[in-house]
């Protein structure tokens, strides 16, 4: 006989599931004395309503928590496999900067390496600092200074739609830009930016507000590096 109290059945000595459960969690011998409730306690499927023994719906747990360590352990080796792939192409990226012995062809490769290694479908850089020597290079025509300013108020590359910056002009085809990635160039300590590097897409989605930043800054980073040859004094 069972009376209910507060939506939880009770026992005729007041015992609840709990109990019970607590019970049998401290008492792992209990199923050793009674191994006969084993093969008598009737459970159902999960995959449907059939009834199904203990032991059965203790299999069928295994096998759907083997599926799901399964399916986590396929998503981290894609995750792995695609960190891989990414770390080498800026390890090519990196080297082709390297090998660059002439300052002034820098941003060219710069520039289309990176749209090669990261399949980039547009990429345009200003360097608004350079040394005189460089002022007839295309990297090196002036630029506004709200684009200046924009740029040194960057504390992380800016990722979004194209909404009408300055810099997409600088770009082969500034009206297939819908979504942009805009990387400002400074010293390491310097506030001030010395250029920008911008990288559009045709697909909105692409350069996201919500993305991480993390990657283009260091694009951004390495890529000051290397500029930095371009510089008064360098």
């Amino acid at each position: 006989m069972t009376v209910t109290q507060g939506g939880t059945q009770l026992g005729v000595q007041g015992i609840t599931e709990a109990d019970i459960a607590n019970y049998l969690a401290a008492s792992p011998g209990f199923f050793e004395r009674h191994a006969e409730l084993l093969s008598t306690v009737q459970l159902t499927s999960p995959h449907g309503q059939r009834a199904v023994s203990l032991q059965e719906r203790q299999m069928e747990m295994l096998r759907d928590k083997i599926k799901g360590l399964e399916r986590q352990i396929v998503e981290m080796i894609r995750h792995g496999q695609d960190n891989v792939a990414i770390a080498d192409r800026l390890h090519r990226w990196t080297r082709a900067l390297m090998l660059t012995a002439e300052a002034g062809a820098l941003p060219g490769v710069l520039v289309g390496e990176l749209k090669h290694q990261f399949m980039i479908p547009q990429a345009a850089i200003r360097v608004w600092d350079a040394d005189p020597a460089h002022a007839s290079a295309g990297f090196a025509k002036p630029v506004g200074d709200e684009v200046k300013s924009f740029a040194g108020s960057l504390g992380a590359p800016y990722c979004g739609l194209n909404s009408g910056f300055e810099a997409v002009q600088w770009l082969e085809a500034p009206q297939a830009a819908l979504s942009i990635a805009l990387v400002p160039l400074r010293r390491e300590g310097e506030a001030d930016a010395f250029g920008m590097l911008v990288l559009a897409s045709p697909d909105p989605t692409r350069y996201s507000p919500d993305m991480g930043t993390e990657f283009l800054a260091r694009i951004g980073e390495l890529a000051s590096a290397a500029l930095s040859r371009l510089l008064p004094g360098r």
